[in-house]
């Protein structure tokens, strides 16, 4: 092992002395690579490591010395950051360098954006053919330097060996809505850091929305005088501190540039979204004249898909040709996406003025005529020698889109018809399903698991997403330009919740964007994410441990005791246990198959990795007699049988924010095969949330009510079954935050074992009820 450190002469004077006293001291071990992205080609020699100690000294060589002399300052930073580690820039007369980025244009590397790194008695060079080559291997050093188990300030021991990298996809790309909910300048950084973390390169800014219009144009200043402010309805009232306050925020031209160049410096293209000619009431609120009616509708408060449209005529493309000239002089990013997606044409077909230019035009529907607006606004990019870029959702009603345009698909239902249909008319694609890039969407059923719209999109679906769709041929599937996931942040009012919605499942697109197809292996990947949580808990990320947690089955055992199967989604780790409270260590005792413990028992269980580190934080599961009589949001199905979405309820003093699990616009759940012998009581906790669903009014549930506040019914067997329980809302109604009620069981024809249906009677629009817990007792 060779080790390029000022302690060198120390360290032999040590293993002289242990040598001379017949001491014998096991060499420590050397720990294996654990790099995410998997590279292209990793080549460990089998032997021999260099060890990387306090002080190490780091060079640059070659080209744009300016440029990687930025990236090795940027490096030794994370370094010292997360490992502890302080690495010294070379100087004159310094040591020979343990590290060097040395950049050739010339170098053999496969790609602008590829390196190599190699580790042997020299010490570490990193070689590229580009500052960006050298910057992506900055990032892969970094993790060597970070292994699994490493202890912080401690010399890393690095196994000799060749890593040649580049690459699989050009477009890696994350979404970021700050139309609907708003970040701030230096969490939008923080973002970029981390992205760049992960080899991505696209951040798709999307800046404008039906809930507000988040970037400045000089030429139209109520844009952001009116199109940037809401009102604080339901929860963005605690973001203001009061419903009186209006829910506001937009980026300055200023605030724009330091983005772009922030983002520039880590090898990030932040590509702008402006989406037309749907997701524009904020903009029609701003000026009426954009609209089809002529009217002033608010800056929506509600989420879903709003039916104001620009009017699809020639002073609106003025206005929009304005806004991109803005656009284009605050973006040099070749790519410039219009959104065109969730156009609801209502409007359009109402309108006898709308109407008329579709037959002048000869176009025989709606979904012509946006091809048309499309097709003058993409004209108008490509002449100002720009990329349009937008959705596939044309497509997906038969309509065309301009050649020349980036299709980004997002409807992957089907086996990827809408991509394989953008495919076959030649155009380049990037992929986003719904399914399983989504990140607003939930990561788990966990009971703590954080709001999220359904499906469930786990780590492993993000994993295994269908990059190349089946039945693309050969040169079809060159035209797949890459990959991107989606933020989209109705329900994502903080940056704490930015976080864990895209931690870890970032390292799943990761992956999916730069490593070759045959590099990719979900028990692989497994392996390799402790050490990659470490990092994110080092760099202080608030990432989601929801595939990792352990989950709770309890069953009724005898002499009134319990069964509980512990395990967690991804079947990774070793879950330990307690039975006395405490928060288990990896010491604790490790769950190898069903226990059976008695009532007053409070379980908690962690899983931890084969080198100790926690991959998911304790969980508690309290046993006594309430545990199988009662049942959490969480734990409720659908009287739909549709996944539900989790809502956040209101913020309670001295306790974590709830999460309620809801079928929108059908307040009404099942308990399948409850004990009801016995029961004479029944507790709820329930919170009325505030109805900004838009467009899912039109399958909104209407139960009859019997008293003007309504009440929640309790039926066995089926929702028209015996009648349990009726819970009246009279004094729940008018309260805000959770409401507990209680009322006495009637006593169902034939006790035992019976499925249990509950609803709220009334119309969710006036208020979606929400079942927080209900506990039945006897």
């Amino acid at each position: 092992m060779s080790r390029i450190a000022p302690s060198r002469f120390l360290y032999r004077l040590i293993i002289t002395w242990l040598a001379a006293t017949c001491t014998v001291m096991a060499a420590p071990a050397v720990p294996n690579w654990s790099l995410l992205p998997q590279p292209a080609k990793a080549s460990p020699a089998g032997s021999g490591a260099v060890d990387i100690a306090d002080g190490a000294v780091v060079s640059v060589h070659g080209a744009d010395s300016q440029q990687v002399q930025s990236i090795a300052q940027q490096f030794m930073q994370r370094v010292a950051d997360t490992n502890g580690l302080r690495l010294n820039a070379a100087t004159t007369g310094a040591a020979h360098p343990a590290i060097t980025f040395d950049v050739n244009p010339k170098a053999d590397i496969a790609d602008d954006a590829g390196y190599r790194i190699t580790i042997d008695n020299n010490g570490i060079l990193v070689t590229a053919r580009t500052p960006r080559g050298a910057f992506y291997g900055s990032v892969t050093l970094w993790q060597l330097l970070t292994p699994p188990g490493w202890t912080r300030g401690a010399p890393v021991a690095v196994a000799h060996g060749v890593i040649d990298d580049h690459p699989r996809f050009a477009w890696r790309a994350l979404l970021l809505d700050s139309g609907r909910h708003y970040q701030s300048v230096a969490e939008i950084k923080k973002l970029i850091d981390w992205m760049s973390f992960n080899k991505l390169n696209v951040l798709l800014w999307h800046l404008t929305e039906d809930q507000g219009w988040r970037l400045a144009i000089p030429k139209y200043p109520l844009l952001t005088k009116i199109g940037a402010c809401r009102e604080a309805v339901g929860l963005d009232s605690e973001l203001t501190g009061s419903g009186d306050h209006p829910y506001c925020g937009f980026y300055t031209e200023a605030d724009a540039r330091e983005i772009v160049r922030y983002a520039a410096e880590r090898y990030v293209e932040v590509v702008p979204e402006f989406d037309i000619p749907g997701h524009s009431q904020a903009a029609i609120a701003a000026y009426p004249w954009l609209g089809v009616t002529g009217k002033r509708p608010d800056v929506w408060t509600n989420w879903g898909v709003s039916p104001w449209l620009l009017k699809p005529n020639e002073k609106t493309l003025q206005f929009v040709d304005d806004v991109l000239d803005e656009i284009m002089r605050l973006f040099p990013s070749q790519y410039i996406s219009i959104g065109g997606d969730e156009a609801d044409k209502q409007q359009w077909n109402a309108s006898p003025e709308v109407r008329a230019q579709m037959h002048k035009l000869g176009l025989a529907n709606m979904d012509q005529l946006q091809s048309w607006f499309t097709n003058e606004v993409t004209a108008y990019l490509i002449k100002h020698g720009r990329r349009p870029v937008g959705w596939d959702d044309e497509l997906v009603a038969g309509a065309t889109l301009p050649a020349s345009q980036v299709v980004m698909s997002w409807h992957g239902d089907d086996n990827e018809r809408v991509a394989l249909a953008a495919l076959h008319q030649g155009h380049d694609v990037v992929m986003t399903p719904q399914e399983s890039l989504y990140f607003d969407h939930y990561q788990s059923d966990l009971p703590d698991e954080w709001a999220g719209p359904p499906p469930a999109a786990t780590l492993r679906q993000a994993y295994d997403t269908i990059v190349i769709p089946d039945g693309a041929s050969a040169t079809e599937a060159k035209h797949i330009i890459g990959v991107q996931a989606g933020l989209w942040t109705e329900q994502m009012r903080t940056f704490a919740h930015d976080q864990h919605a895209v931690f870890p499942r970032i390292a799943a697109l990761s992956e999916l964007g730069w490593s070759p197809a045959n590099a990719r292996d979900w028990n692989n990947f497994l392996q390799r994410m402790p050490a990659e949580l470490a990092r994110y808990r080092a760099l202080g990320i608030g990432y989601a441990d929801s595939a990792f947690a352990p989950v709770f089955q309890v069953t009724a055992a005898a002499n009134d005791s319990f069964r509980i199967e512990l395990s967690n989604q991804v079947g990774f780790g070793t879950i330990r246990y307690t039975t006395d409270g405490s928060a288990p260590t990896n010491q604790s005792a490790s769950y190898a198959q069903p226990l059976t413990l008695p009532r007053h028992t409070t379980l908690r269980a962690a899983t931890f990795a084969p080198d100790g580190f926690e991959l998911a934080a304790p969980r508690t599961q309290t046993l006594d007699e309430t545990t199988l009589l009662s049942r959490d949001s969480h734990a409720f199905a659908t009287c739909s049988k549709q996944p539900p979405t989790r809502l956040d309820g209101s913020s309670q003093a001295q306790a974590s924010r709830p999460v309620h699990s809801v079928d929108i616009g059908n307040a009404c759940w099942l308990w399948p095969e409850v004990s009801l012998a016995g029961i004479k009581h029944v507790a709820m906790t329930v919170e009325r949330m505030t109805w900004r669903f838009g467009d899912e009014a039109r399958d909104a549930v209407v139960r009859p009510k019997g008293s003007a506040a309504g009440e929640f019914e309790i039926h066995a067997d089926s929702c028209t079954g015996p009648l349990l329980a009726s819970v009246p809302l009279a004094t729940a109604a008018q309260k805000k935050g959770q409401i507990h009620l209680e009322a006495n069981v009637a006593a169902p024809v034939g006790t035992g074992v019976r499925n249990v249906c509950v609803f709220a009677t009334g119309d969710p629009r006036d208020g979606q009820w929400a079942l927080a817990r209900m506990a039945f007792s006897k």
